[in-house]
This record gives structure tokens, sequence and C-alpha cells, in this order.
């Protein structure tokens, strides 16, 4: 299933914060992501009943194994893209992680599978 680029952004932030803190918080979320407490709630909601993520009352946030394979394919699909641009653009990372997360959601898979193949022929 095809989630929008805001659910994947959320996904993939909650990923990131997991890796880095254990606990995930909604105030991490909207620090991350720099927007407020309520625009996450909201989207947490939605994301709740799509079964991607669950949420303690008032507390942590953990991905459901569905949500965790959406974040990971993203999560994938950034940094390698960030790799590219740098390494065969000569892009500096800050550009390139910028610009890696917008490519990231819309490129197709084609696309994104040419750019692994040929990132790891360089890289690898």
């Amino acid at each position: 299933m095809k989630y929008s680029e805001s659910v994947e952004m959320y996904l993939e932030t909650i990923l990131k914060i997991e890796e880095e803190k254990a606990k995930v918080h909604v105030v991490d979320i909207a620090k991350s992501l720099k927007i407020s407490k309520p625009s996450v709630t909201k989207a947490l909601g939605l994301m709740k009943s799509e079964k991607l993520i669950l949420q303690e009352p008032y507390g942590s946030i953990y991905l459901t194994s569905k949500g965790r394979t959406v974040a990971n394919k993203v999560y994938d699909r950034h940094k390698h893209i960030t790799e590219f641009l740098m390494c065969f653009l000569g892009l500096d990372r800050e550009t390139a992680e910028t610009d890696a997360c917008k490519i990231e959601h819309t490129i197709s898979e084609e696309t994104f599978l040419a750019i692994k193949q040929y990132d790891g022929r360089k890289l690898g």
C-alpha cells in the first residue's frame, strides 16, 4: 500500500528517534519535524487507525511491524539517495540530505532500484 508523503515522514522520523533514544514521544516528533504537538497528535491518530503505530496513553509511541516495514523502506531510500547525491553529484551532506528527503517520496521504484544498484557498484 502506498502512503502519503506525510505519513512516510512521520514513520521515518519515529524510526530515527527510536534509534537514538529508544522511547519516542509526541514532543520528540514535533521537535524533529518542527511542527506543533497538536499536529503530531492528529497524525498519530490516523497512523493508529492504519495500524502503523501503537501508543501508550500519554506515553511512548511504537512502530508496529507494518509501520516498521514502511519506515525502513523510506529510510533505506533516504540513505541510498543521499549517498548517491554526495558521491556521484558531489553535493555536501546537508544539501544531499535535504534533497533526498524530498526525492525519496516521489521517485518510482524502478528509478530507486537503479540508483541503489549504481550506488552499490561505487560504494560496495
